[in-house]
């Protein structure tokens, strides 16, 4: 844990009192105390949910990959700046123009999760920042994201919520909201047991659901009240970086 006490007091040297309200800047330094310049140019592997994911990023070339693999098949997607491809056994199959953008949100929704902070500065990236705030005697920035509808994605309007040390920019808490079956929904995660893996800060989530109708405006006070209800547990297994 030592080193990761390092990695945050290096971003707290870099970053400035004047720039306090700053978004942008808050969002730099979280990144640059989660692994920084070591995100551009890696090969991350882990597992999720029994299935096996491959990030690779070189500069802004980047490449992704899940595999999964059942009783009969080995289903391997690629996702890459050049689009979305599916193999089945080897052989490249074709998949429909509405089942490609299902299954390209679903491989970019894990990596993005397990590589945040660092997707926080995409260029489709608005960020606002929303104020100051305590949690469990921690202080900590408030910064809301949002997307543009140009390579947004297609859930280019949900809107995140992330609470960043104002100590160690660590990023601690997130919710955000999402619209399912025609009707908006809510999310609160805890990330906890943070381990370092060759320069870059991985996280674990406790995912929270709301016991009531709300808003994402008032997660955060719920969640200090305990109403919310624990829905399960985001976990990143078998991590290796090169």
């Amino acid at each position: 844990m030592k080193n990761l006490y390092y990695l945050a007091l290096i971003a707290a040297l870099l970053f400035s009192c004047g720039d306090s309200n700053n978004p942008q800047k808050i969002i730099d330094n979280a990144i640059a105390a989660s692994g920084g310049e070591k995100y551009l140019n890696s090969t991350i592997e882990f597992d999720f949910r029994d299935r096996h994911y491959v990030a690779k990023r070189n500069g802004g070339i980047f490449s992704y990959q899940r595999i999964t693999k059942d009783s009969t098949n080995l289903i391997h997607d690629f996702l890459s700046n050049e689009g979305f491809k599916r193999e089945i056994n080897g052989v490249v199959v074709s998949v429909p123009d509405s089942m490609k953008v299902k299954y390209t949100a679903s491989v970019n929704s894990v990596i993005y999760f397990a590589l945040l902070p660092y997707g926080l500065n995409d260029p489709a990236v608005i960020k606002k920042f929303i104020g100051e705030t305590q949690i469990d005697s921690k202080d900590y920035y408030v910064i809301e994201v949002t997307f543009k509808q140009e390579n947004g994605g297609e859930d280019f309007e949900d809107v995140f919520r992330y609470w960043i040390g104002k100590e160690n920019y660590s990023l601690d808490y997130m919710a955000y909201s999402f619209e399912e079956n025609g009707k908006a929904d809510f999310r609160f995660r805890k990330a906890y047991n943070a381990r370092l893996v060759q320069g870059i800060i991985f996280l674990d989530y406790i995912n929270y659901k709301p016991k009531q109708e709300t808003t994402i405006h008032q997660l955060e006070e719920l969640y200090k009240q305990g109403a919310l209800e624990e829905l399960s547990k985001i976990e990143l297994v078998n991590i290796q970086v090169n």
